[in-house]
């Protein structure tokens, strides 16, 4: 494979970015659990020097994952190529001096500070492309969060700042401080509840970019996991409430419908569920550790789905059609 996958605009603030990102939170471990597996570092590495030839050059991480882990792995397989990369990182998570999570959220200024500089230590880099508030901190505005990210833009530690999971209400308050750039939020045929809350709409009458998470279900309509226990033993989609019990079978009924219809259009449950997210005029991030299913995801963005088609997905997987809860309810 040879061609460069397309380039698109996110958001209104400057930042290109392929149509694709690769997400790399499944390359380590979260809080000692395997999120999708177990994870092979050199595979892992020679998955993101493939992308980089592919052009995917928009590496999505996070301080959470590990926690740090993955920010070391991004940051040694791109030493000596960062003019290549789009780095993107999160922070939100707390995680306190002795690099444990505290599991609570940390929005505030002197904590995003403290993060950045611990993120660009990790990653072996002295600036990020795109930095998210991962998750909000109840408990600080968002108006200072944003005016502490924003800081750091000025600094040139941080290129462009966005939000992860947040409401509409938030990211309007979020923009009047500094612009962003990007929200990223989780996105797929399973899961279209931007597509009903309003978010969704809202990045676009703004001008902000939406980067669509887990595009493939976790996974899932990837079409290979056919029972629980497909599932590794540590697999962290054991403890979701959407792959568990009846949720697993009802949801197993609409991925089996997602297969019939690649079957019949001569692609991968994964490429079509892929296109389907990229057809929304979103940027993907799915995420992978192998080579074998990079340049797979790779080839989605290059299929084109009629409007019958679009009509038939609609109708095998319409908004609130998934059966159980993304994650497990606090």
């Amino acid at each position: 494979m040879t061609t460069e996958i397309k380039r698109v605009a996110l958001g209104s603030q400057g930042l290109e970015v392929p149509v694709e990102g690769l997400g790399c939170m499944g390359m380590t471990t979260l809080a000692g659990m395997n999120v999708y597996g177990v994870a092979d570092e050199t595979e892992s590495i020679a998955t993101i020097h493939r992308a980089l030839e592919l052009g995917v050059n928009l590496l999505d991480t996070a301080d959470l994952y590990g926690p740090l882990l993955n920010e070391r792995l991004v940051g040694k397989a791109i030493a000596g190529q960062r003019d290549k990369c789009l780095i993107a990182t999160k922070f939100g998570f707390e995680i306190d001096d002795n690099e444990a999570l505290t599991w609570g959220y940390n929005g505030r200024p002197d904590y995003v500070r403290k993060a950045i500089e611990r993120s660009l230590r990790s990653l072996g880099t002295d600036y990020v492309d795109l930095y998210y508030l991962h998750r909000l901190d109840p408990n600080t505005p968002i108006e200072d969060t944003v005016g502490a990210m924003s800081r750091l833009v000025e600094e040139g530690k941080v290129r462009y700042i966005g939000l992860s999971e947040v409401s509409a209400d938030i990211l309007r308050r979020a923009h009047q401080v500094h612009p962003i750039t990007a929200l990223q939020t989780e996105y797929s045929l399973f899961d279209r509840g931007v597509e009903d809350d309003g978010v969704l709409q809202a990045t676009r009458e703004m001008g902000i970019g939406f980067v669509g998470y887990s595009p493939l279900g976790r996974g899932f309509l990837s079409g290979e996991i056919t029972k629980f226990e497909d599932f590794d033993a540590s697999d962290i989609r054991r403890n979701l409430p959407r792959y568990q019990g009846e949720n697993f079978t009802k949801n197993l009924a609409l991925v089996e419908k997602v297969k019939a219809l690649a079957t019949a259009k001569g692609v991968s449950a994964s490429q079509l569920a892929l296109a389907w997210v990229l057809a929304q005029d979103v940027v993907a991030i799915p995420g992978t550790k192998r080579r074998k299913y990079l340049e797979e995801n790779v080839a989605a963005a290059s299929i084109a789905l009629s409007a019958a088609e679009l009509a038939e997905l609609e109708a095998i997987m319409p908004v609130g059609s998934a059966a159980g809860a993304a994650y497990v309810q606090a």
